[in-house]
């Protein structure tokens, strides 16, 4: 079963993202708060973490950057992250934060099964 962590405090980008991705393999978990990620991550194990950059307290690109440093200080296992933009003019943020990949809203399901899909290694071999 692959687990999503989903740090985002909006319920309708919570349901559009549970819609798109979650399946018979596939579980979601969420957090509404970016301080609680690094203690979600530790405690569910995700094969990816999206981050919604309009969170409460702590937004997608500092928990994001927590998440690389956490990481590097091997404190936490090395994390799949995908960033979910409120506008194309925080793509270069997002890629200097250390985002695998990045989202810009609104969502459209497709493109977060491809993102995903990406990010996860999940891509078909094409005969």
């Amino acid at each position: 079963m692959r687990t999503i962590l989903l740090a985002c405090d909006d319920d309708a980008i919570a349901a559009e993202v549970d819609a798109a991705l979650v399946d018979d393999g596939t579980r979601l978990a969420q957090v509404t708060a970016g301080h609680d990620v690094i203690e979600a991550v530790r405690t569910v194990d995700p094969d990816l973490v999206i981050l919604d950059m309009q969170i409460g307290n702590m937004g997608g690109l500092a928990a994001c950057r927590h998440l690389r440093l956490e990481s590097g200080a091997g404190r936490i296992p090395s994390q799949r992250i995908v960033l979910l933009l409120d506008r194309a003019a925080d793509s270069l943020l997002a890629e200097q934060s250390g985002a695998d990949a990045r989202l810009v809203k609104p969502l459209d399901a497709l493109r977060l099964q491809d993102v995903v899909a990406d990010v996860l290694g999940d891509r078909p071999v094409d005969a």
